[in-house]
């Protein structure tokens, strides 16, 4: 039988439901396989550095089935979710963090829920590889981790015996994963079943809020993106920012990927498109009007990118979260 390790990290404020929904999956998949006449694929164990972890100013708490210094071998280790104060709770868990390394050195494979992917990446072990968070923390994770391949719009990503997965409880889609993974995708689609979970979701584009990456200490770059947000209406190009800001355009280009993570062309197109979105989410207004408020005037270039950015079409954006839409449907 293969050994299961659910972190508990130590820390006020930490995530009990990706703990608990990690716990919950694994123990119904090994019942199931039992049902089935196999033979229970894990031994599943919650795992800290104290005896107990409270959370939501000491509502729950958590008392783990053992310390991590117990545990010599284990064969999967699922690290959840952690609060947003991320200086402390990487230095409360250091131990951990440690811990997480030298199993994965002797063949563990790592999963990383939502912000858990920091405590993977403060032991060295995302460096040059691919890896997802929360969208709404990416900025921050990126500051902090720069040689991390980030791909934030992706709900999972699976490298190297490392998973990581998106925010909040698109957890449960990365914990479906690993149960056909390791039991299989009948297994699988049961426990998706029972729990509700829609099944191979593979984005949280549709999920993602687009704030513009300001923290960041280019005071011109700064001025280029007020501008672009507050000329939404207006196609403007590289040339006109740059010559605006009296900036050459290559070192322009170089800045604003340097300052933003984007160019300042795909900057530009996430704004716009973050606005037709709030549009559709709480107007009237048809998709031709949205795409001329917004800047376009091309019908099919519109959709194009508004698809590519949040992985579905504009009338279909507006018909999933405009109730007005809706109720015209039906």
């Amino acid at each position: 039988m293969k050994h299961l390790t659910i972190l508990v990290p130590a820390g006020e404020g930490n995530n009990l439901s990706s703990i608990v929904g990690t716990y919950k999956i694994f123990t119904r998949a090994n019942q199931y396989y039992k049902e089935c006449g196999k033979k229970e694929i894990f031994r599943i164990e919650l795992a800290g550095v104290a005896k107990k972890a409270t959370y939501y100013d000491g509502l729950f708490e958590v008392k783990p089935h053992t310390d991590i210094s117990t545990i010599r071998k284990t064969d999967l280790i699922i690290i959840p979710s952690l609060n947003h104060q991320y200086d402390k709770a990487i230095n409360a868990n250091k131990k951990m963090i440690s811990w997480i390394e030298d199993q994965y050195t002797l063949g563990s494979e790592v999963a990383g829920i939502c912000t858990g992917v920091f405590l993977l990446a403060e032991a060295g072990l995302l460096d040059g590889t691919n890896c997802s968070t929360n969208w709404a923390v990416a900025d921050k994770f990126a500051e902090r981790f720069p040689d991390v391949q980030l791909q934030v719009d992706k709900i999972i990503t699976d490298e190297d015996g490392i998973y990581t997965s998106g925010g909040a409880y698109s957890f449960l889609n990365l914990i479906i994963y690993l149960v056909e993974k390791y039991y299989d995708r009948t297994t699988a689609i049961y426990c998706a079943k029972v729990f509700q979970i829609d099944i191979d979701r593979q984005s949280q584009s549709t999920f993602t809020i687009f704030k513009g990456q300001k923290s960041h200490s280019d005071e011109v770059i700064k001025k280029a993106q007020v501008y672009i947000e507050k000329n939404l209406d207006e196609k403007i190009s590289v040339e006109h920012l740059s010559a605006k800001f009296a900036v050459g355009r290559r070192n322009f280009d170089r800045r604003f990927i340097k300052a933003t993570g984007n160019t300042p062309v795909e900057y530009a197109q996430r704004v716009k498109v973050e606005a037709a979105k709030k549009a559709f989410e709480t107007t009237r207004k048809n998709i031709s009007e949205v795409m001329y408020e917004v800047g376009y005037s091309d019908a099919k270039a519109f959709r194009e990118v508004f698809r590519r950015i949040t992985g579905l079409s504009p009338l279909d954006y507006r018909n999933k979260y405009n109730k007005e839409a809706f109720r015209i449907r039906f």
